[in-house]
């Protein structure tokens, strides 16, 4: 610590303006895309936990269906995506719910 403030002290107001526009720089870039990106992660997270059964839900690839049976121990959830089709999806894959959206039909 002793020697940064010397290496300041020793570069005059230069030094100083620069460490300021560092900081101002990484603290413009955590709030407008390191804070919003975590957040996002947060609330995909906190949905594939709160995943049941009969939950309509969207895959990575696109497939929309209807949560039929969930194995915790392999993390993988079995989608129904059509009338006696079932799929093994990997649970964190499962990025949003398809209810509200109007492509998905019953």
């Amino acid at each position: 610590m002793q020697t940064l403030i010397t290496l300041l002290a020793a570069q005059g107001d230069g030094g100083l303006s620069m460490i300021l526009m560092l900081v101002a720089m990484f603290a413009i870039m955590y709030f407008f895309m390191i804070r919003p990106q975590q957040k996002q992660q947060k609330k995909i997270k906190e949905f594939r936990q709160g995943i049941e059964r009969g939950t309509e839900v969207v895959t990575a690839g696109g497939i929309y269906g209807v949560v039929r049976d969930i194995d915790d121990v392999h993390n993988i959830l079995i989608v129904e995506i059509a009338s006696g089709v079932r799929i093994r999806v990997d649970r964190n894959s499962v990025f949003g719910s398809a209810t509200g959206t109007d492509a998905y039909q019953k």
